[in-house]
């Protein structure tokens, strides 16, 4: 395997310490320097995780619906300055402030009351609505489980994360485009790319070589079909692979998703933001690590109930490493073991 000394050692060592399932993939400028699979697709029948094996990537989505709404500004449909109450017909609470944006929402910044809210409701694993599950198949039928409750903040001021926001999002890339939210995001983003083995499946309907995802609990495991929508929706649910993710790299920094100045927009900062305790920045649907500022880390992250999910890209070095984890949290050990042996890629890419 080729890569720096140490580097297949070091990643082996915490797959098989942590017990983890899924896939790590490190890439540098296309060529493959370390990959390898481990666990379980099904558990029941004992089939494993493969590099062909689909994955949910739970809010890694939420980069899909940015890339999506980037396609309808490259159309001249929105724009990042459009008011969110210009697109939607839709009954509003009062208390939503009339000022909000496309803007505003890709980044985090609008400031309406969650139906999600991480910051009250951290373990996704314990996570339910009012509705049923199996009901919940497209942005709008989120809609009636909004909070109706004032504003967290004004639009711009602040950062909190709201998979409210993007369920907004994907209503509006629906009134824009007469397209079914899951349909336009495959029509435009995944199939125009080669992103042939992505997109949005339904619990009841997986495709051939799709993961279940797994929690973790004292009477042993079970999968996460209780804990989830039927099918994902703009926060999250989208179904990916790991060849699939190095497609979606090469094409974004291509210019083949959207034009140039809109892939720079987005993998700008602009606003700075907490996750998990670090400090850190978000661009329109991509977390930035500003840990090197001559080449920042751009990050797609995504946990759920079942799932976890980071992929990153340095530009500049041309560094691609993506964890694919059908498990509750388990991707995070092997994340943390990343970050240490790539450090040294870093240093010597020049």
């Amino acid at each position: 395997m080729a890569g720096p000394q140490g580097l297949q050692e070091a990643l082996d060592a915490a797959i098989d310490r942590n017990g983890f399932s899924g896939v790590v993939s490190v890439r540098l400028r296309g060529e493959v320097l370390y990959e390898r699979t481990a666990g379980q697709a099904d558990r029941s029948n004992g089939i494993a995780n493969t590099r062909e094996t689909r994955f949910a990537i739970a809010s890694g989505t939420k980069f899909l619906t940015a890339l999506a709404i980037g396609r309808l500004v490259a159309a001249g449909r929105v724009a990042i300055s459009t008011r969110l109450r210009d697109c939607l017909e839709l009954d509003f609470p009062q208390q939503y402030a009339p000022e909000i944006t496309i803007g505003h929402l890709l980044t985090h910044t609008s400031g309406i009351p969650d139906y999600f809210d991480e910051e009250k409701f951290p373990d996704s694993d314990q996570f339910f609505v009012s509705r049923p599950w199996y009901e919940l198949r497209g942005p709008k039928d989120y809609l009636p489980i909004f909070p109706d409750e004032p504003m967290k903040f004004a639009p711009g001021t602040q950062f909190s994360y709201s998979n409210g926001g993007y369920i907004l999002l994907g209503a509006v890339i629906e009134a824009l485009s007469g397209v079914r939210y899951q349909r336009y995001v495959e029509q435009e983003v995944l199939h125009p790319i080669g992103m042939s083995r992505s997109g949005f499946f339904p619990f009841n309907q997986l495709p051939d070589r799709t993961a279940l995802g797994y929690i973790e609990d004292p009477g042993g495991w079970k999968t996460n079909i209780y804990n989830l929508p039927i099918i994902g929706a703009s926060d999250g649910g989208a179904y990916t692979t790991v060849d699939d993710l190095a497609t979606l790299w090469d094409a974004f920094f291509a210019h083949r998703i959207v034009p140039r100045d809109l892939v720079e927009a987005y993998a700008t900062p602009q606003v700075r933001a907490e996750s998990e305790g670090e400090t850190t920045w978000y661009g329109y649907g991509l977390w930035i690590d500003r840990d090197d500022e001559e080449d920042p880390a751009i990050s797609i992250i995504g946990g759920d109930a079942g799932v976890t999910f980071w992929s990153c890209f340095r530009r500049r070095l041309g560094l691609q490493i993506t964890v694919l984890c059908n498990v509750s949290g388990g991707a995070w050990p092997v994340v943390k073991e990343l970050r240490l042996a790539t450090a040294g890629l870093r240093g010597a890419g020049g």
